[in-house]
């Protein structure tokens, strides 16, 4: 079980008897009554998102997960193929089971895939990734570090929020929990 005050993005619980993932979170308190959670949830039998507003401070259960090492191999058609690196067995997912973190994922990337009950919920990323700029508008003399940003766009198709000094080629570490650059590598 986990207070609904501790909810976090990439929590997974079941509500009504149903697996979901928590995609985001707001603790919210109004004027009048006791706080609310508001959640974004994706429900990981049909892949339906929707928002469900818990009142805090109750109690709702974690989903019993288990954590297997596999390695991303490449994509085949629309399906994400990983290695099992326990048997080498090949594990093909859908979109559908890796929501928004397809961003992050690079050839040879070794992450943690998800079972609940022995059927694939999804995959849980390192926190920090290091990514390759592909395409970004060239810096101007003059801008700085602290003034702003530029769009990029990194080897896995992601686009991304960089400071003017960051060039098309150059490594950066991003987060993958939030999607935001940290640093050049």
């Amino acid at each position: 079980m986990i207070d609904t005050n501790d909810l976090r993005r990439g929590v997974y619980i079941v509500l009504d008897g149903v697996l979901m993932e928590v995609l985001e979170q707001q603790h919210h308190k109004p004027g009048k009554g006791g706080a609310m959670v508001r959640t974004k949830l994706r429900n990981l039998k049909s892949g339906a998102t929707f928002e469900k507003t818990l009142n805090a401070g109750i109690k709702v259960p974690v989903a019993d997960l288990e954590e297997i090492k596999v390695q991303y191999m490449y994509r085949e058609g629309t399906n994400y193929v990983f290695m099992n690196m326990g048997n080498y067995e090949q594990i093909p997912l859908t979109p559908e089971y890796l929501g928004d973190k397809t961003k992050y994922l690079k050839d040879g990337m070794e992450i943690h895939l998800l079972l609940h009950e022995g059927n694939p919920v999804g995959i849980e990323l390192p926190f920090n990734v290091n990514l390759k700029v592909t395409e970004t508008p060239p810096g101007v003399k003059g801008d700085t570090a602290s003034g702003g940003g530029k769009t990029a766009t990194l080897e896995t198709g992601a686009v991304v929020t960089v400071p003017f000094f960051i060039n098309a080629g150059d490594i950066v570490v991003i987060d993958t929990r939030s999607g935001q650059y940290l640093e050049r590598a």
